[in-house]
């Protein structure tokens, strides 16, 4: 029997159900220990956890959309340049992590750093001659 951190048995009720509800993001020594508990507790857990299912697939769904509609803003640039620049020229997964808005950006901010940075040759380049 494995031992959780905090032990199964001192989280609440709520906890539990939340274990029992979404047993995908736990192992499953976890889930048997939290159905025992509860049942040991009096719980009826069934009901509560199809709402609490359905709780945690709303918030997650909330989550994938705000991810989605997340954009750099000029407040970026200003508060963090440093930051910001190396995340727009260095990070690959903003659209596999599903920051949609960010990895369009991303696309143009990296095509118009590349015509800065060609620019600025150019005009050394031919500046010496």
């Amino acid at each position: 029997m494995k031992i959780f951190t905090p032990s199964i048995a001192a989280r609440t009720s709520a906890e539990l159900i939340q274990i029992v509800a979404v047993p995908e993001n736990w192992d499953n020594e976890a889930v048997l220990q939290a159905k025992k508990e509860l049942s040991m507790r009096g719980v009826d857990f069934q009901g509560l956890a199809v709402k609490a299912k359905h709780f945690y697939n709303r918030k997650e769904t909330l989550q994938q959309l705000r991810r989605a509609k997340e954009a750099y803003s000029i407040a970026d640039f200003i508060f963090s340049p440093v930051w910001t620049l190396l995340e727009i020229l260095i990070s690959w997964e903003l659209k596999k992590d599903g920051y949609l808005r960010k990895a369009k950006q991303q696309k143009i901010f990296r095509a118009i750093i590349l015509v800065i940075m060609v620019s600025i040759f150019l005009f050394c380049f031919f500046s010496n001659l």
